[in-house]
């Protein structure tokens, strides 16, 4: 797959930000899977909302 991106500067790591996937204040209603997510270390990472 191709991605384009239409951006007003370069890539700046240190000001991105991730939400974790299983944060209880959002509360989202993931289907129910066999198995954990296999997620990036990134991802793994997520801060909860609002932190």
């Amino acid at each position: 797959a191709e991605f384009l991106y239409k951006t007003t500067d370069y890539y700046a790591p240190e000001h991105e930000r991730c939400i974790a996937w299983n944060d209880p204040t959002l509360a989202i209603a993931w289907p129910a899977l066999r198995f954990a997510p296999l997620l990036s270390a990134k991802d793994a990472a997520g801060s909860p909302w609002g932190a």
